[in-house]
Protein backbone atom coordinates (compact mmCIF):
# COMPACT_ATOMS: atom_id res chain seq x y z
CA UNK A 1 0.00 0.00 0.00
CA UNK A 2 1.26 3.31 -0.97
CA UNK A 3 0.49 6.76 0.54
CA UNK A 4 1.13 10.00 -1.38
CA UNK A 5 3.56 11.98 1.26
CA UNK A 6 2.11 14.75 2.50
CA UNK A 7 4.11 17.87 4.10
CA UNK A 8 2.68 19.07 7.29
CA UNK A 9 3.08 23.05 8.34
CA UNK A 10 3.69 23.18 12.01
CA UNK A 11 2.56 26.73 13.77
CA UNK A 12 0.85 27.33 16.42
CA UNK A 13 -2.77 25.61 17.51
CA UNK A 14 -5.08 28.64 16.01
CA UNK A 15 -3.17 29.15 12.92
CA UNK A 16 -3.04 25.41 12.13
CA UNK A 17 -4.52 24.33 8.38
CA UNK A 18 -6.47 21.45 7.82
CA UNK A 19 -5.52 18.47 5.76
CA UNK A 20 -8.33 16.22 4.00
CA UNK A 21 -9.54 13.65 5.93
CA UNK A 22 -12.18 11.25 6.19
CA UNK A 23 -16.13 12.39 6.96
CA UNK A 24 -16.07 14.71 9.29
CA UNK A 25 -17.08 14.08 12.80
CA UNK A 26 -20.49 14.48 14.13
CA UNK A 27 -21.69 14.79 17.63
CA UNK A 28 -21.64 13.43 20.46
CA UNK A 29 -17.35 13.78 21.02
CA UNK A 30 -15.84 10.46 22.05
CA UNK A 31 -12.00 10.87 23.50
CA UNK A 32 -10.20 7.79 23.95
CA UNK A 33 -6.38 8.28 26.07
CA UNK A 34 -4.20 5.81 25.71
CA UNK A 35 -0.93 5.08 28.22
CA UNK A 36 1.99 2.33 28.85
CA UNK A 37 0.21 1.87 32.43
CA UNK A 38 -2.53 1.77 34.58
CA UNK A 39 -1.83 4.99 35.66
CA UNK A 40 -0.75 6.96 32.51
CA UNK A 41 -3.83 8.50 31.44
CA UNK A 42 -4.40 9.46 34.94
CA UNK A 43 -1.22 11.11 35.77
CA UNK A 44 -1.25 12.80 32.36
CA UNK A 45 -5.14 13.21 31.59
CA UNK A 46 -6.53 12.77 34.36
CA UNK A 47 -8.59 16.33 34.84
CA UNK A 48 -9.11 17.37 31.47
CA UNK A 49 -11.14 13.10 31.67
CA UNK A 50 -12.94 14.65 34.68
CA UNK A 51 -14.20 17.68 32.35
CA UNK A 52 -15.17 15.66 29.67
CA UNK A 53 -17.40 13.37 31.41
CA UNK A 54 -19.28 15.91 33.58
CA UNK A 55 -20.22 17.24 30.10
CA UNK A 56 -21.29 14.14 29.01
CA UNK A 57 -18.68 13.00 26.80
CA UNK A 58 -17.54 8.99 26.16
CA UNK A 59 -13.89 9.11 27.67
CA UNK A 60 -11.78 5.85 27.89
CA UNK A 61 -8.74 4.98 29.31
CA UNK A 62 -6.72 2.10 27.39
CA UNK A 63 -3.64 0.71 29.41
CA UNK A 64 -1.21 -1.18 26.75
CA UNK A 65 0.27 -3.69 29.44
CA UNK A 66 -1.64 -4.90 32.66
CA UNK A 67 0.99 -3.20 34.93
CA UNK A 68 2.60 -6.77 36.34
CA UNK A 69 6.00 -5.28 36.97
CA UNK A 70 5.82 -2.18 38.58
CA UNK A 71 6.34 -2.96 42.34
CA UNK A 72 8.81 -3.69 44.96
CA UNK A 73 7.79 -6.11 46.27
CA UNK A 74 5.04 -8.08 45.06
CA UNK A 75 4.22 -8.87 40.64
CA UNK A 76 2.72 -11.11 37.80
CA UNK A 77 -0.87 -12.16 38.33
CA UNK A 78 -1.40 -10.83 41.75
CA UNK A 79 -0.62 -7.41 41.10
CA UNK A 80 -1.86 -7.01 37.64
CA UNK A 81 -5.27 -8.21 39.41
CA UNK A 82 -4.39 -5.26 41.93
CA UNK A 83 -3.99 -2.51 39.57
CA UNK A 84 -6.87 -3.16 37.28
CA UNK A 85 -8.71 -3.05 40.42
CA UNK A 86 -7.33 0.60 41.42
CA UNK A 87 -7.68 1.08 37.00
CA UNK A 88 -12.17 0.53 37.77
CA UNK A 89 -11.64 2.68 41.13
CA UNK A 90 -10.18 5.46 39.30
CA UNK A 91 -12.35 5.25 36.46
CA UNK A 92 -15.12 5.66 39.25
CA UNK A 93 -14.37 8.40 40.91
CA UNK A 94 -13.31 10.43 37.47
CA UNK A 95 -16.57 9.45 35.87
CA UNK A 96 -15.41 7.92 32.77
CA UNK A 97 -16.93 5.37 30.99
CA UNK A 98 -14.40 2.47 30.73
CA UNK A 99 -10.81 1.76 31.62
CA UNK A 100 -9.82 -0.87 29.41
CA UNK A 101 -6.01 -2.69 30.28
CA UNK A 102 -4.80 -4.99 27.97
CA UNK A 103 -2.56 -8.18 28.48
CA UNK A 104 0.94 -7.13 27.41
CA UNK A 105 3.39 -7.46 30.93
CA UNK A 106 4.45 -4.57 31.91
CA UNK A 107 8.50 -3.66 31.00
CA UNK A 108 8.77 -5.64 28.11
CA UNK A 109 6.22 -3.87 25.45
CA UNK A 110 7.44 -3.93 21.91
CA UNK A 111 5.70 -1.83 18.57
CA UNK A 112 4.74 -5.73 17.67
CA UNK A 113 1.84 -6.04 14.75
CA UNK A 114 -0.59 -7.48 16.92
CA UNK A 115 -0.01 -4.83 19.34
CA UNK A 116 -0.95 -2.49 16.93
CA UNK A 117 -3.77 -4.54 15.91
CA UNK A 118 -5.07 -4.08 19.09
CA UNK A 119 -4.63 -0.44 19.44
CA UNK A 120 -6.59 0.10 16.37
CA UNK A 121 -9.34 -2.31 17.39
CA UNK A 122 -9.54 0.18 20.98
CA UNK A 123 -9.47 3.08 18.55
CA UNK A 124 -12.28 1.71 16.56
CA UNK A 125 -14.49 0.39 18.97
CA UNK A 126 -14.59 3.17 20.72
CA UNK A 127 -15.48 5.41 17.89
CA UNK A 128 -12.98 7.91 18.57
CA UNK A 129 -12.90 11.93 17.70
CA UNK A 130 -9.67 12.24 19.92
CA UNK A 131 -7.03 9.91 20.11
CA UNK A 132 -4.28 11.06 23.32
CA UNK A 133 -0.87 8.89 23.82
CA UNK A 134 2.25 9.52 24.82
CA UNK A 135 5.01 11.23 22.48
CA UNK A 136 7.41 8.24 21.19
CA UNK A 137 10.47 9.85 23.45
CA UNK A 138 10.60 9.15 27.44
CA UNK A 139 12.84 7.35 29.84
CA UNK A 140 10.68 4.51 30.03
CA UNK A 141 9.91 2.14 27.08
CA UNK A 142 7.02 1.22 27.52
CA UNK A 143 5.68 5.00 27.55
CA UNK A 144 8.10 5.42 23.49
CA UNK A 145 6.35 2.57 22.59
CA UNK A 146 3.04 2.95 23.33
CA UNK A 147 3.79 6.29 21.36
CA UNK A 148 5.03 4.78 18.32
CA UNK A 149 1.93 1.95 18.56
CA UNK A 150 -0.93 4.87 18.53
CA UNK A 151 1.45 6.72 15.79
CA UNK A 152 1.77 3.51 13.51
CA UNK A 153 -1.94 2.58 14.30
CA UNK A 154 -2.92 6.71 13.15
CA UNK A 155 -3.69 6.04 9.27
CA UNK A 156 -4.63 2.16 9.76
CA UNK A 157 -7.49 3.52 12.07
CA UNK A 158 -9.24 4.01 8.36
CA UNK A 159 -7.94 0.74 5.97
CA UNK A 160 -10.71 -1.23 5.84
CA UNK A 161 -8.27 -4.78 5.25
CA UNK A 162 -6.34 -3.95 8.67
CA UNK A 163 -8.09 -5.59 11.27
CA UNK A 164 -11.10 -6.75 9.39
CA UNK A 165 -12.71 -8.02 12.27
CA UNK A 166 -13.77 -4.11 13.72
CA UNK A 167 -15.03 -1.89 10.93
CA UNK A 168 -12.36 0.89 10.12
CA UNK A 169 -13.42 4.33 10.43
CA UNK A 170 -14.86 7.22 7.92
CA UNK A 171 -13.52 9.76 9.95
CA UNK A 172 -9.69 10.57 10.91
CA UNK A 173 -9.24 11.07 14.54
CA UNK A 174 -7.32 14.32 15.99
CA UNK A 175 -4.41 12.48 17.71
CA UNK A 176 -3.03 14.43 20.66
CA UNK A 177 0.46 13.72 22.56
CA UNK A 178 0.13 14.24 26.58
CA UNK A 179 2.99 16.35 28.13
CA UNK A 180 6.14 15.56 28.69
CA UNK A 181 9.40 17.43 29.92
CA UNK A 182 11.71 15.70 27.54
CA UNK A 183 13.79 18.05 25.08
CA UNK A 184 15.36 16.36 22.70
CA UNK A 185 14.71 15.37 19.67
CA UNK A 186 12.70 18.03 20.04
CA UNK A 187 10.73 19.82 23.06
CA UNK A 188 6.48 19.43 24.01
CA UNK A 189 5.15 21.91 22.17
CA UNK A 190 1.55 22.95 24.23
CA UNK A 191 -1.33 23.43 21.18
CA UNK A 192 -3.69 22.86 23.49
CA UNK A 193 -4.20 23.92 27.22
CA UNK A 194 -7.16 23.27 29.33
CA UNK A 195 -7.76 24.62 32.81
CA UNK A 196 -8.31 22.09 35.33
CA UNK A 197 -8.17 23.58 38.62
CA UNK A 198 -11.91 23.26 39.32
CA UNK A 199 -11.69 19.45 38.84
CA UNK A 200 -7.51 18.77 40.26
CA UNK A 201 -9.11 17.23 43.69
CA UNK A 202 -11.38 15.02 41.89
CA UNK A 203 -8.21 13.96 39.58
CA UNK A 204 -6.11 13.82 43.09
CA UNK A 205 -8.81 11.20 44.45
CA UNK A 206 -8.74 9.21 41.44
CA UNK A 207 -4.93 9.18 41.29
CA UNK A 208 -5.37 7.63 44.81
CA UNK A 209 -7.10 4.87 43.97
CA UNK A 210 -3.80 4.21 42.26
CA UNK A 211 -2.57 3.00 45.52
CA UNK A 212 -0.08 0.72 44.67
CA UNK A 213 1.94 3.11 42.91
CA UNK A 214 1.19 6.42 44.50
CA UNK A 215 2.45 5.40 47.56
CA UNK A 216 4.23 2.03 47.31
CA UNK A 217 5.93 2.01 43.92
CA UNK A 218 6.78 5.52 42.50
CA UNK A 219 8.14 6.42 45.89
CA UNK A 220 10.36 3.03 46.21
CA UNK A 221 11.98 3.76 43.10
CA UNK A 222 11.86 7.18 43.23
CA UNK A 223 14.00 7.25 46.75
CA UNK A 224 11.07 9.22 48.34
CA UNK A 225 9.16 6.60 50.07
CA UNK A 226 10.10 8.31 53.60
CA UNK A 227 8.03 11.37 52.90
CA UNK A 228 4.60 9.29 52.29
CA UNK A 229 2.38 10.18 55.01
CA UNK A 230 0.86 7.31 57.24
CA UNK A 231 -3.21 6.74 56.23
CA UNK A 232 -5.16 8.99 56.87
CA UNK A 233 -6.15 12.65 55.96
CA UNK A 234 -2.49 13.98 55.46
CA UNK A 235 -1.74 11.44 52.84
CA UNK A 236 -4.41 12.90 50.21
CA UNK A 237 -3.33 16.56 50.89
CA UNK A 238 0.87 15.15 50.22
CA UNK A 239 -0.78 13.66 47.10
CA UNK A 240 -1.88 16.92 45.78
CA UNK A 241 1.29 18.27 46.60
CA UNK A 242 3.50 15.98 44.73
CA UNK A 243 1.39 15.56 41.78
CA UNK A 244 1.23 19.69 41.23
CA UNK A 245 3.16 20.23 38.13
CA UNK A 246 4.32 24.25 37.59
CA UNK A 247 2.35 25.63 34.29
CA UNK A 248 5.11 26.10 31.77
CA UNK A 249 5.01 29.84 30.13
CA UNK A 250 4.41 28.55 26.62
CA UNK A 251 1.37 26.66 28.04
CA UNK A 252 0.08 29.57 29.73
CA UNK A 253 0.35 31.74 26.58
CA UNK A 254 -1.54 28.89 25.10
CA UNK A 255 -4.11 28.97 28.49
CA UNK A 256 -4.22 32.84 27.26
CA UNK A 257 -5.15 32.49 23.79
CA UNK A 258 -7.98 29.89 24.64
CA UNK A 259 -9.52 31.25 28.13
CA UNK A 260 -8.24 34.78 28.05
CA UNK A 261 -5.46 36.89 30.00
CA UNK A 262 -7.51 37.40 33.53
CA UNK A 263 -8.39 33.41 33.40
CA UNK A 264 -5.05 32.10 32.50
CA UNK A 265 -3.65 33.88 34.67
CA UNK A 266 -5.63 32.60 37.76
CA UNK A 267 -5.39 29.17 36.40
CA UNK A 268 -3.64 26.63 39.03
CA UNK A 269 -2.97 23.79 37.28
CA UNK A 270 -3.41 22.60 34.09
CA UNK A 271 -2.90 20.07 30.96
CA UNK A 272 -1.56 20.65 27.78
CA UNK A 273 -1.75 18.42 24.75
CA UNK A 274 0.56 18.75 21.64
CA UNK A 275 -1.15 18.31 17.73
CA UNK A 276 0.24 14.94 16.45
CA UNK A 277 0.96 15.58 12.23
CA UNK A 278 -0.51 12.42 11.95
CA UNK A 279 -4.44 12.12 11.47
CA UNK A 280 -6.89 15.55 10.97
CA UNK A 281 -5.44 18.66 11.48
CA UNK A 282 -8.14 20.26 13.49
CA UNK A 283 -8.70 23.88 12.32
CA UNK A 284 -9.27 26.74 15.62
CA UNK A 285 -12.83 26.14 15.31
CA UNK A 286 -12.25 22.50 15.33
CA UNK A 287 -10.53 22.78 18.50
CA UNK A 288 -13.23 25.11 20.10
CA UNK A 289 -15.89 22.03 19.45
CA UNK A 290 -13.88 19.10 20.82
CA UNK A 291 -12.82 20.81 24.13
CA UNK A 292 -15.78 22.86 24.86
CA UNK A 293 -14.33 23.45 28.35
CA UNK A 294 -11.93 26.00 26.57
CA UNK A 295 -14.33 29.62 26.78
CA UNK A 296 -12.73 33.12 26.37
CA UNK A 297 -14.66 35.30 28.84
Amino acid sequence: MKRHRLNFLIVPVFLLITITGFAQTPQPIRIVMIGAHPDDCDIKGGGTAALFAAMGYAVKFVAVTNGDAGHQTTGGGPLAKRRYEEAQESARRLGIAAYHILPNHDGELLPTLNVRLEIIREIREWNADVVISPRPNDYHPDHRYTGVLVQDAAFMVGVPNVASDVPALRKNPVFLYFEDYFQRPNPFRPDISVDITAVFDKKVNALDAHRSQVYEWLPWIGNYATEVPAEGPGRIKWLATRYTRKITPEARKTLETGYGKEKAQAAQHAESFEICEYGTQPTPEEIRRLFPMIKMP
